[in-house]
């Protein structure tokens, strides 16, 4: 089974390319999290908002991921993180070639 994290947060920028070259380290990083499986990340300047969407393994590693990510926003003095975990439904999210894998 796999579960999808859903974050979003208010964000001033950075944006496009230089949101890119910002956060390419914790980009890399993100990926040594346990029970990880890809991150699609999320960005909304109209609305100044960020955000991704996360793959993992285990319901238990993406609520500590949660966690922590949560912390860490805090630390960059974001304070709401709107966060939901779901169950991935397989055999139809494979009919529309959805990445499980």
């Amino acid at each position: 089974m796999a579960y999808i994290l859903q974050v979003d947060f208010p964000m001033n920028g950075p944006f496009g390319n230089e949101m890119a070259e910002a956060f390419s380290d914790l980009a890399k990083s993100i990926n040594e999290e346990e029970g990880m499986t890809w991150k699609i990340w999320t960005e909304n300047p109209e609305t100044n908002e960020a955000g991704g969407i996360y793959l993992f393994e285990t319901k238990q590693s993406a609520e500590k991921y949660l966690d922590m990510h949560t912390k860490r926003l805090a630390g960059f003095g974001i304070e709401t993180v709107n966060a939901k975990i779901f169950t991935v439904n397989s055999a139809l999210t494979e009919i529309n070639k959805g990445p499980l894998k």
